[in-house]
């Protein structure tokens, strides 16, 4: 008997099935791409230490910056995100604080290539005008992610920002850059000191 048209899956889209294959490569290629970092990747050896071809990762790729800004928008969305359930759950600005911190420090231990990546792709976008839209398009994320932990942390303390969303960025994204740079001489004790300098900071972005 045949299947009703309720019955039938949905078909899944030329869109989608390109978008799929996008998301795999990316995923593939982020380790590679994380040790290596922007200037000594290239297509060819994203390939060579993946499962798929060269000619495979080219059809879906136009060249090396479409490959790596895709990768690294496609990450960076995701830790955009990393911290809303602590946002939305924290019933304190000293739990707000905590969950923080310690999401901040474990993917500053765990994801040290991917921050390495993204850091030495926001530098050659000064260099490659290609870069730049996408650059551009991260940094407001993330931009936006610190915003939301610093309005709620307000609201815990009862307080209001004292600095505008690009300053509170600029200084938690300066902290923890620096933090990426020092995690590989010193690992034992970088997440601490970021710790350490975070807190330092966080209370005096907001004021009463």
């Amino acid at each position: 008997m045949a299947s009703t048209a309720e019955e039938r899956p949905a078909r899944v889209s030329g869109i989608d099935k390109i978008e799929r294959r996008r998301v795999a490569l990316a995923e593939s290629a982020l380790k590679t791409l994380g040790e290596l970092g922007y200037a000594r990747t290239s297509l060819r050896e994203i390939a060579n230490n993946s499962e798929f071809t060269h000619g495979v990762v080219h059809y879906y790729f136009r060249d090396k910056i479409d490959l790596i800004s895709y990768c690294v928008r496609y990450y960076k969305t995701k830790c955009a995100r990393r911290y809303d359930e602590v946002v939305e759950t924290a019933t304190s600005a000293e739990e707000l604080a905590t969950g923080f911190l310690g999401k901040m420090t474990q993917t500053l231990v765990e994801e040290t290539p991917m921050h390495k990546l993204w850091y030495d792709l926001r530098a050659q976008s000064m260099f490659e005008d290609q870069l730049r839209p996408d650059v551009e398009e991260i940094d407001k994320l993330l931009e936006a992610m610190i915003w939301r932990i610093l309005s709620r942390y307000a609201d815990l303390t009862g307080t209001s920002p004292s600095v505008d969303g690009p300053t509170a960025y600029a200084l938690v994204d300066g902290l923890f850059e620096q933090a990426v740079v020092g995690y590989a001489a010193n690992p034992d004790k970088t997440p601490a000191l970021l710790t350490d300098r975070i807190m330092q900071v966080l209370p005096k972005l907001v004021a009463a």
